[in-house]
């Protein structure tokens, strides 16, 4: 994620769920499926979640496979989240990795290291404090 600082305009209006997402130049929707009352025309928020944690562990472990010349040829992440209603005693994400190439173990070992150094994993393994201005 670097030094620059990230930020994200939502916007939501008479469209009940759908809402807009604008950051750095690109644009997407969030929504909620139909049977909680949205359109289901973009992920609900909780799997724009998921998708950033499994986004930034593949371009992690990609980074570094490419920088150590490692012959990775693919990576998958599945991810999953537990029920809203169990986040009380805290969230647990679970996060299945694999990887794709001829690598050895060590290889395989070190990527997994890796992937827990994405900055993604990084913030929602700490603390959080959101601020309202």
């Amino acid at each position: 994620m670097g030094k620059k600082q990230l930020t994200a305009v939502v916007e939501l209006n008479d469209n009940k769920y759908k809402t807009k997402i604008y950051a750095d130049g690109h644009f997407i929707y969030a929504d909620e499926p139909e049977e909680l009352g949205g359109t289901n025309e973009g992920m609900p928020p909780g799997a724009l979640l998921l998708a950033s944690l499994g986004s930034c562990t593949a371009i992690t472990i990609r980074m570094y496979a490419d920088r150590k010349q490692m012959p990775l040829e693919g990576i998958v992440v599945n991810l999953a989240i537990c029920a809203e209603n169990e986040m009380d005693k805290g969230t647990i994400i679970e996060r299945k990795i694999t990887l794709k190439g001829d690598l050895d173990d060590e290889q395989r070992k070190r990527l997994m290291i890796i992937a827990d150094k994405c900055p993604i994993h990084k913030i929602l393994s700490n603390p959080i404090t959101i601020v309202n201005n």
